[in-house]
């Protein structure tokens, strides 16, 4: 093969995978610079199918392909160069496979004769993610390698993979095709003549949903008691409205997790965590004796150590693909199946409907309580959350560490619809929350809030340059309590330690960060300018940063006296 025809063959494979991800569904492909990925990136520039995303930091692009994955509910394609870029990636390919989203690599990598010689920008990418990608490692392009042969393996590696993909593709230079040759390898092309000719993928594979669901019997038995639901991670695909309606038929108290979309619903039992130390809801809880837990990746340890400790007659867990998702590793009755499936089996009626409606009483009570000691009290990071959490429904993402814990403890009912909320709760890290949250956004560029710790937004920083390019109403929200605070919480032998290793206090502001990427910065200091600021911002198309200063033990001390208030009985 000639020279320029090496240039032309690697861009033809390119254009043949990228093809085929767009029939296979892909809608978005993220791309970072490089010159090894040059052929995956010319192909994608002249596909017109995807919409493309550009950041020079690959860390900060796998995330925003995580979030275009999560609004999209489909694949996303990620483009990158060869070396370290691709390791930069590892972070948001681990997120993506412990929560099933199905996120594509699509590497530039040296052809093997450059590997292990000292070759510039070469290292080992087959297998670089380890278990968290399935591996495809092609060769580099090669007529003798017949092109239906590559479009039938892309389909059997993406077809029914919810998790991420990686796809190395070696290339041999040169890799700029010279405008002057017009080979388009007609021959080679031949045998997809019908393909090019339609939309459809080369070898179109049915979807497979598996399904395990109870007998009657079954679920006669287990009816016959004093029964809860618990509601884990649930995604707005799985439509969590459902649960609502069989915890409504069976008579039985739906308690909920911050990540399941119900938390706010007036007819869930939000405030489980707080309630699980309130003696007179603890002890009506106690009399449960079966429990119905779909999903899993709770947030709350209260709930956790009450699944894990109470004795229940009858573990029921319900998941959408089987795994493990139960770190108590109770004794338990697994199926999986699709939660409206489940839901929408002939239920018998319980034998014990309605047993604890006076844990609805206890959650409003307990809710009364929040007002008065959050919405009336000293403006800090709860009462921040609240007031969010009251907005015109929306999407909502919430960063991890400190502010998804309290709005798990602490978020209201809500009388009218409630916002989508989106968190990152696979590895629970602190990075990458930026550029996840404005994946989400840029899918549709719906409203979105992001509510993220100080040091969380720190590791984030670069994010910014794709969060200036928001069209939609973007409210950053940083909770600044200078360091991480999230240890306050926890026992740390004494406070010298507490306060040079773990907290790690910085004394920055991010009104400079702000300015640095063109973004209207506000610091409100009291609740009503923090509410006037953030409506405001939920009308500007395009980011608003606000930033909370609070002091280091703001949130520490409400949480403590909440839940000394609470332990007294409502």
């Amino acid at each position: 093969m000639q020279t320029h025809q090496i240039a032309e063959l690697n861009l033809l494979w390119g254009a043949l995978i990228l093809e085929e991800l767009a029939r296979l569904g892909v809608k978005h492909v993220c791309m970072a610079p490089g010159s090894r990925s040059t052929p995956l990136t010319l192909a994608a520039a002249r596909q017109q199918k995807l919409k493309q995303h550009l950041h020079f930091d690959e860390r900060g692009l796998g995330f925003l392909a995580l979030g275009l994955a999560k609004a999209s509910r489909a694949p996303v394609a990620i483009i990158t160069t060869s070396g370290t870029a691709v390791a930069n990636l590892y972070p948001a390919i681990v997120e993506a496979w412990l929560t099933h989203v199905p996120l594509i690599v699509l590497s530039g990598d040296r052809p093997p004769e450059l590997l292990d010689c000292g070759a510039n920008q070469a290292i080992v990418q087959p297998a670089i993610f380890a278990g968290y990608a399935k591996q495809m490692n092609l060769p580099t392009p090669d007529i003798a390698i017949a092109p239906q042969a590559l479009l039938s393996a892309i389909d059997d590696a993406v077809s029914n993979q919810f998790q991420p993909l990686h796809i190395n593709c070696m290339y041999r230079e040169p890799l700029y095709p010279n405008e002057a040759h017009t080979d388009t390898f007609t021959d080679y092309l031949a045998p997809l003549n019908d393909w090019q000719q339609d939309d459809q993928p080369w070898c179109r594979v049915a979807t497979c949903q598996p399904s395990s669901l109870p007998a009657d019997h079954q679920l006669q038995e287990f009816v016959r008691g004093k029964g809860v639901i618990v509601a884990g991670t649930l995604s707005p695909e799985q439509d969590p409205a459902e649960l609502l309606a069989l915890s409504q038929k069976l008579g039985w108290p739906l308690l909920t997790d911050a990540q399941c979309q119900l938390r706010q619903h007036p007819q869930a039992i939000g405030h489980i965590d707080q309630l699980l130390q309130e003696p007179n809801a603890r002890a009506l809880l106690d009399e449960a004796d079966r429990v119905l837990v779909v999903g899993g990746r709770l947030l709350s340890k209260r709930l956790i150590s009450y699944l894990a400790n109470h004795k229940w007659s009858a573990y029921w867990q319900l998941l959408f693909r089987q795994e493990r998702l139960d770190p108590s590793h109770n004794s338990k009755q697994l199926f999986t199946a699709p939660l409206a499936q489940f839901a929408g089996l002939q239920w018998p009626e319980s034998s014990h409907r309605q047993w604890a409606n006076a844990l609805s009483q206890h959650n409003q009570a307990l809710e009364q309580l929040l007002q008065q000691q959050i919405d009336l009290g000293e403006f800090g990071e709860a009462l921040v959350i609240r007031t969010i959490a009251r907005a015109p429904a929306h999407q909502l993402f919430i960063g991890n560490s400190l502010p998804v814990r309290m709005f798990d403890m602490f978020a209201p009912s809500a009388e009218g619809d409630t916002s989508v909320t989106y968190t990152n709760r696979g590895a629970s890290g602190i990075d990458g929350l930026l550029a996840t949250a404005c994946g989400v956004a840029a899918h549709e560029d719906q409203p979105i809030t992001l509510v993220i710790g100080d040091l969380s937004q720190l590791h984030d920083l670069n994010s910014m340059a794709i969060a200036r390019t928001a069209s939609g109403p973007f409210i950053l929200v940083i909770l600044n309590n200078d360091g991480g605070n999230i240890f306050n919480l926890l026992p740390v032998p004494n406070e010298a330690l507490r306060s040079q290793y773990y907290r790690l206090s910085h004394g920055l502001s991010f009104e400079g960060a702000a300015t640095m990427f063109g973004l209207p910065y506000h610091r409100p200091t009291d609740a009503d300018e923090f509410k006037q600021t953030y409506l405001q911002a939920l009308q500007h198309k395009g980011t608003t940063v606000i930033e909370v200063v609070v002091s280091s033990n703001q949130a520490s001390d409400q949480i403590a006296a909440i839940g000394q208030l609470v332990r007294q009985g409502l």
